[in-house]
């Protein structure tokens, strides 16, 4: 469902963007964020630019991981395409306007990587358990092919256990879940993330990331 529009897609339920033009060295860690609920205050499907309204305790770990020279990379699953809510044009208008308004707040996305498949979904988008989708690591994978990423080094933010779930399965040490609870599994650690108390352990995290790649 592609609307007849040119879009970033490498198949039909996979949109891979990349935003800008930094460089960055081989084997550097990432930031990976969930978009709808995370950078973006979740309105179920959102599908209106102009409803969109941030997150501002996502602004520091962006801003921080920015500075710290580490790519931020948004993987978002989008079954609302797969569902006939809307089409790959109504999800461009909507991410054109999320990275907008990051960039009006002086941060920066580097890649946007979404996934439309779902068991749900109508002609060639109703795949079930696509290596995309989340929980899946497809897109996580796929990001640290194509930007050099060490994904063992890389951090996850996100508000649903699907995100902690890509996380672990790509080779990630922890994550952070939005109004989420701490839990703790074989090789990966769940941290919540709820308060400044919980967000100052997450810029902590992103800078010393950002020192040891200096260094």
């Amino acid at each position: 469902m592609a609307d007849g529009v040119s879009h970033p897609l490498v198949e039909p339920g996979v949109w891979i963007e990349r935003i800008g033009d930094r460089f960055f060295p081989r084997h550097v860690p990432a930031l990976f964020l969930d978009r709808d609920g995370t950078i973006n205050i979740d309105t179920d499907y959102p599908s209106d630019p102009g409803e969109i309204e941030l997150r501002r305790q996502m602004l520091p770990a962006i801003a921080a991981a920015n500075e710290a020279g580490i790519p931020v990379v948004v993987v978002t699953n989008q079954s609302g395409i797969a569902r006939g809510y809307f089409g790959w044009s109504v999800f461009a208008a909507v991410n054109g306007r999320v990275l907008d308004l990051l960039h009006d707040r002086g941060v920066f996305v580097d890649m946007v990587l979404a996934c439309a498949y779902h068991e749900a979904g109508v002609g060639p988008l109703g795949v079930s358990d696509h290596p995309m989708r989340k929980p899946n690591p497809g897109m996580l994978v796929e990001a640290a092919k194509r930007l050099g990423i060490d994904l063992e080094r890389s951090l996850i933010v996100g508000d649903k256990l699907a995100d902690m779930q890509a996380g672990k399965r790509a080779g990630l040490s922890q994550g952070w879940l939005v109004d989420g609870e701490a839990a703790a599994q074989a090789g990966f650690a769940i941290r919540p993330l709820r308060d400044g108390s919980d967000l100052g352990g997450l810029l902590a995290a992103i800078e010393m990331l950002g020192r040891d790649n200096r260094s």
